[in-house]
């Protein structure tokens, strides 16, 4: 889906390709870093996140492992449910691992401090927080270790995130003006 998509529900870019692209590669060269001798096990949280997962571990210089869980709060509609549930569990064993949880979005933390306590449980030798994107949450909800970018309150779309997964294509981040449930 082009940037130029005369979808009349497509905000403007908050996100640019290039902005992501170039964001991406410095987060990949942190993590780098900061995982020498201990490659991470990459844990992303499906679907949104697989397309910012895919691109991080791109440049991430290690060997890097894949697992990934996904979780729903949200549904068709643009305000969360206030439940967290898991509908696909991971397959690795995480105790004695080396963690990395890549988000694509934290928004009011409710889910990021749900999956935190479940995979803290789970005995990592390690356990941090990669989001590329983070809106408005409190500082005690979660420690994160890699931010991409600090955004606005709004509902936004692409780059993996969806509504009523419409819009994962994207390949920026748009603000999304359309209604708040799509049939």
């Amino acid at each position: 889906m082009a940037l130029t998509t005369d979808d009349p529900y497509l905000g403007p870019v908050v996100v640019s390709e290039e902005d992501i692209r170039d964001r991406t590669r410095e987060l990949g060269a942190r993590i780098t870093a900061d995982y020498q001798g201990r490659p991470p096990l990459l844990v992303g949280v499906l679907k949104g996140a697989f397309v910012f997962m895919s691109d991080l571990a791109r440049v991430i210089d290690l060997p890097v492992e894949f697992d990934f869980m996904a979780v729903a709060s949200y549904g068709s509609s643009t305000r969360t449910s206030g439940v967290v549930r898991i509908v696909k569990d991971l397959d690795s064993d995480l105790a004695g691992r080396h963690v990395l949880l890549v988000e694509d979005i934290v928004d009011s933390g409710l889910t990021l401090a749900f999956l935190l306590r479940n995979l803290a449980a789970r005995h990592p030798a390690s356990l941090a927080v990669c989001a590329l994107l983070v809106k408005d949450v409190e500082p005690s909800v979660a420690e994160l270790a890699y931010v991409g970018f600090r955004i606005p309150r709004d509902f936004v779309v692409g780059y993996g995130l969806d509504m009523a997964e419409r819009y994962r294509n994207l390949t920026c981040v748009r603000r999304y003006e359309g209604p708040e449930s799509l049939a």
